[in-house]
């Protein structure tokens, strides 16, 4: 009889143990993203964090409301962006700086980005976004030099994930247009929000007569090329624009991890 007490009372602790042993396991195996923007991306507006919990991934927003990719090229140089040791945990680094300017840009490129002058201005926005993504590459291969890394003597040192974002409507051509080809150049993919946000600058609203994004715009409108858009979508994880734009990142970030 104490013998089968004691299988019970064993049994009963081994029942309580592996959940536990499961959560741990849960948590050491999540991916970690970090993402750098402006307003749209900031964390009062709640699509990336909702994203991230979608999937499971842990969320590390630096992004800034005023800010643009000249911003997160001088934090880069600065060391600010992200640390030393977020640098050897972040699985992809996620880019939402969509100004409506050329990003791809006709205007020559440096071959290194450390020939690149620092400070950056907001002269040449095709300029600051090669130096984020030559400098991002560069870092995670060198890892495989330093002898404190995981990464240390791999062969391809840590494998850079860069995903690349559209705005979240298709009313800022230019810039939507030159981040796909920016996107191909290099190989990323992209979070295609203008694509699968539920409507289009082609067709304006029904009822309204005008472009659809002003329906979900919490602020003052945007002119591009002599019409209206929307600016900014409503901010908070409980609304609609958030939680579909969560749901489209998610979408995209399931793709690439497996």
């Amino acid at each position: 009889m104490k013998r089968l007490e004691t299988f019970v009372i064993l049994l009963v602790i081994f029942a309580a143990v592996l959940p536990a042993q499961e959560v741990i396991e849960e948590k050491e195996n999540r991916y970690t993203f970090l993402l750098t923007g402006a307003s749209f991306a900031s964390p009062n507006n709640g699509w990336f964090e909702l994203g991230c919990g979608l999937i499971g991934a842990i969320p590390v927003n630096r992004a800034v409301g005023g800010e643009a990719i000249a911003d997160a090229a001088n934090r880069m140089a600065e060391g600010t962006l992200y640390s030393r040791e977020e640098l050897e945990e972040i699985d992809a680094l996620v880019i939402m700086q969509v100004h409506d300017r050329d990003v791809f840009g006709s205007s020559p490129l440096k071959e290194e980005y450390t020939d690149y002058m620092i400070p950056f201005d907001r002269n040449n926005y095709a300029a600051a976004f090669d130096y984020v993504i030559k400098r991002y590459l560069t870092e995670c291969y060198n890892l495989k030099f330093d002898e404190n890394s995981k990464y240390y003597n791999t062969l391809m040192g840590k494998p850079a994930v860069i995903v690349l974002c559209t705005d979240w409507h298709d009313g800022r051509v230019t810039y939507n247009t030159s981040v796909r080809k920016l996107a191909e150049k290099w190989g990323f993919p992209v979070v295609e929000f203008d694509k699968y946000i539920g409507f289009s600058k082609n067709s304006v609203h029904p009822v309204t007569k005008q472009q659809t994004s002003l329906v979900f715009t919490g602020d003052n409108h945007q002119q591009i090329a002599g019409e209206k858009f929307g600016w900014h979508p409503e901010g908070g994880q409980d609304k609609y624009i958030q939680r579909r734009m969560g749901a489209i990142f998610a979408d995209t970030m399931r793709k690439i991890f497996p």
